[in-house]
């Protein structure tokens, strides 16, 4: 009979603990500034925030406001890795992509093996695209599930 309470019970909280899921996202900045003066870097914060604490709701009958400020926001404890800008002088730079894939795919390669699951990637560019356009980014953001 104990073995069977013991069992019950191990099961459980397997089963508790198969549901619970965290979310974490990885971004990845890669500056497309000409002449290589931008910089480029894989952000990975290191501490939580519950959103909660910055969201209000707001009603035609009740303008409710968060007392949080926009500072309380950020987070100061984030692990960034460097990796090199698409361009330098002479223009693209082929062997920047290749080293900032390969940085990438070590950084991804950790987080599976920590015991992350990759869900979802989205990409975007951010440029002025005017025509002295001087700056822009390419953010890809890794959104991984345990």
């Amino acid at each position: 009979m104990k073995k069977i309470v013991l069992i019950t019970s191990l099961l459980l909280i397997v089963s508790i603990d198969a549901n619970a899921q965290q979310i974490k996202v990885i971004t990845s900045v890669e500056s497309i500034v000409p002449s290589g003066i931008g910089r480029s870097r894989i952000i990975d914060a290191q501490e939580e925030k519950d959103f909660q604490e910055f969201t209000s709701e707001q009603t035609d009958e009740d303008n409710t406001r968060n007392k949080s400020k926009r500072g309380d926001i950020r987070i100061k404890n984030f692990e960034e890795t460097k990796l090199l800008n698409f361009y330098n002088i002479a223009g693209i730079r082929f062997q920047n992509i290749a080293a900032n894939d390969a940085v990438i795919s070590s950084k991804l390669t950790q987080m599976l093996a920590d015991g992350w699951e990759l869900i979802f990637v989205t990409s975007a560019v951010e440029a002025d695209a005017g025509q002295q356009d001087g700056q822009g980014i390419f953010i890809t953001r890794y959104i991984f599930k345990k």
